[in-house]
């Protein structure tokens, strides 16, 4: 893979920290990162799943719901629709968005059947805020059903309830191959699933490291010729959008709230 940006980032003494962009695109950002432990990818990781927040629907009042199904399937599809957010548009120091009211947008969904109701015909007082995906199905309504509901959409974290989640985010170590008999272990490249060898003149050489996600194939085939191991200091992170932010912006964001809470405990600490 190719590395089309590369970050250094220096804190304190005989810290120091590389993140080089493999992939990026507009649901997914994958990079490496370099100079750090497991515990702290962990926690990068934990924070753009749980503290970065998102906007979600959280109060609904149904006043007429004669469609199949009842308030409370019809809130919990309300409340997982994938809404817009612009994080700028809101107050971020109170944790709870749902108890400031500068985090609250209203909406109402009025709609009579026949048909289907999308997530497209939700009507927010703020015309920013709109579902991701549009065609998000909501409840087929037959004819003379009707759905009458407000409420608010609100600003939340992941640790909250999964629907505040901003995306998925995983990582593995980056692998460390040795091939001690290149000739002995030729036939790892057909056991190898991921394709990550080749033979150059009937040796075996590594041709992608980083497309080996350590399952030992190769390794179970021939014991004494390879050695595989992941690194204790670097990893691969792979970060998806759900939709509401861009994969940049959720990074950004994790960043911020981790200075954030560093600082507060040296606070503390002092």
């Amino acid at each position: 893979m190719m590395v089309v940006e590369k970050v250094t980032i220096e804190e304190g003494e005989g810290f120091k920290m590389n993140i080089k962009i493999l992939n990026k695109n507009k649901e997914r950002t994958s990079f490496i990162i370099n100079g750090v432990d497991a515990v702290f990818v962990n926690t990068l990781r934990r924070l753009i799943a749980e503290e970065v927040p998102t906007l979600a629907i959280d109060e609904v009042t149904f006043i007429q719901n004669s469609s199949a199904l009842y308030d409370e399937i019809l809130a919990h599809r309300l409340g997982l629709i994938v809404l817009k957010t612009d994080l700028k548009d809101f107050d971020l120091k109170k944790a709870k968005g749902k108890k400031n009211p500068m985090n609250k947008i209203v909406f109402k969904l009025n709609v009579k059947g026949p048909g289907n109701v999308y997530a497209e015909q939700i009507k927010f007082k703020d015309p920013k805020v709109k579902a991701v995906y549009p065609k998000t199905l909501i409840v087929k309504l037959a004819k003379g059903q009707e759905i009458k509901s407000e409420g608010y959409a609100v600003i939340g974290n992941g640790n909250e309830h999964t629907k505040f989640s901003s995306g998925l985010v995983y990582y593995r170590a980056v692998p460390k191959i040795e091939i001690s008999k290149p000739l002995v272990a030729a036939g790892a490249i057909k056991v190898c699933p991921k394709h990550v060898f080749r033979l150059s003149s009937k040796k075996l050489e590594v041709v992608d490291l980083l497309k080996c996600d350590l399952c030992m194939a190769c390794v179970d085939e021939f014991p004494d010729s390879i050695k595989v191991e992941g690194s204790k200091t670097d990893f691969i992170v792979y970060v998806e959008a759900w939709g509401q932010l861009k994969t940049k912006e959720m990074v950004q964001k994790a960043f911020d709230i981790l200075d954030t809470k560093l600082s507060e405990l040296d606070k503390g600490v002092k």
